[in-house]
């Protein structure tokens, strides 16, 4: 058995992902995984983030299916309607990948 997320294995955005959002948050995503909810919660394979408009900036609010644990994360970068509502972060065991929903359908 592996352990989910685990930060030592390769970690990938779909080109969806990085068509549709800056290096920054792409990075704040693995961070918040890192940093906030490893060793936190125990994780599931599959966690959603959805990106918020707060006040202007992003919130990224975490979640994963099964779990009544759910966090915002406020994050300094601007918000722009043209990011996605919602993205995915998924570890098969040997790779990490950040996903938008319709590219999760396909796997």
């Amino acid at each position: 058995m592996f352990e989910t997320f685990d930060a030592n294995r390769s970690r990938y955005a779909s080109v969806g992902v990085v068509s549709s959002l800056p290096g920054e948050l792409i990075d704040s995503i693995w961070f918040i995984i890192d940093l906030d909810l490893k060793g936190l919660i125990p994780l599931d394979n599959m966690l959603t983030f959805d990106l918020v408009n707060k006040q202007g900036h992003v919130t990224m609010h975490f979640s994963q299916e099964g779990s009544e644990v759910e966090m915002d994360i406020d994050l300094p970068f601007v918000y722009s309607s043209e990011f996605p509502a919602e993205v995915y972060a998924y570890d098969d065991g040997n790779r990490q990948t950040i996903l938008l929903p319709n590219e999760i359908r396909q796997r």
